[in-house]
């Protein structure tokens, strides 16, 4: 039997308050929250590697391979440039946000076989029915940047019919601009006391979303930097990951553990 609907509404209060959040689920009977903390707590290590691979493979190709002199990373930075001024002086778009915030939700929705009845954005807020939820359905919104994938989509369906190629410097700005909209909007709703963080516990669903931002991210700099490949990161990843235990086991060591 299929599970019930469930109905997100919005909680705003006030018009520059938006808030588009998932309901929480139904009370369980097993505390899954206190399981998802305790994952949590073990995703911090990845956390960490993650972000120290990220960071030396971005500066060893900043500085050694020149990647600051592409078109890729100058494009790319304008366009993440241009929003933030936009973001921080002018009104933000709260209903796009909002749309895409629930069209991701929508998606996620659909990739998992589940079904959308309801779609509406409002003023104050928007939300979806659907017949399922789950943490990847909450939390995609906050991980997922729909709008720079809509641009790739989009780019990669037109150089299908034209040569798209002068038009490379272009996308680059728009996935810039695309992905400062999705980050920022991000960091600045999630202080909001969003329901979809607390769905599955606001510590877990942080971690996970700090996670699958530096994979977004680690994507990107593969995809444009010449100098980088899905291997190479691997490699480091992979040797950051061994350094991290190795040190750890000595910490452990050391304090008579």
């Amino acid at each position: 039997m299929p599970n019930k609907p469930r109905r997100r509404t919005p909680r705003q209060t006030k018009p520059n308050k938006l808030r588009a959040s998932l309901a929480p689920a139904l009370p369980a009977t097993v505390p899954t929250r206190w399981v998802k903390f305790i994952v949590g707590l073990f995703l911090l290590p990845s956390a960490l590697v993650l972000t120290q691979t990220f960071f030396t493979i971005f500066a060893r190709a900043t500085i050694h391979d020149e990647f600051w002199r592409t078109e890729e990373f100058w494009f790319f930075s304008l366009g993440l440039i241009i929003w933030l001024v936009a973001f921080l002086g002018l009104p933000r778009p709260l209903w796009i946000y909002v749309f895409g915030h629930e069209l991701t939700h929508a998606l996620w929705v659909l990739l998992q076989g589940g079904k959308v009845s309801e779609f509406r954005i409002t003023k104050q807020g928007g939300h979806i029915l659907s017949d399922r939820i789950n943490t990847w359905i909450a939390l995609a919104p906050y991980f997922f940047p729909i709008y720079s994938l809509l641009v790739i989509a989009i780019y990669g369906l037109a150089g299908l019919l034209w040569d798209v190629s002068p038009l490379r410097p272009v996308l680059y700005m728009l996935i810039g601009a695309t992905w400062g909209f999705h980050i920022s909007f991000t960091l600045w709703m999630i202080p909001r006391g969003q329901t979809d963080l607390t769905y599955g516990g606001t510590f877990f669903s942080l971690v996970v979303i700090y996670i699958l931002n530096l994979i977004v991210l680690a994507v990107f700099l593969i995809a444009a930097s010449p100098g980088v490949t899905m291997a190479g990161f691997g490699r480091e990843l992979l040797k950051n990951a061994i350094d991290f235990a190795a040190l750890t086991t000595a910490s452990l060591r050391a304090a008579g553990l």
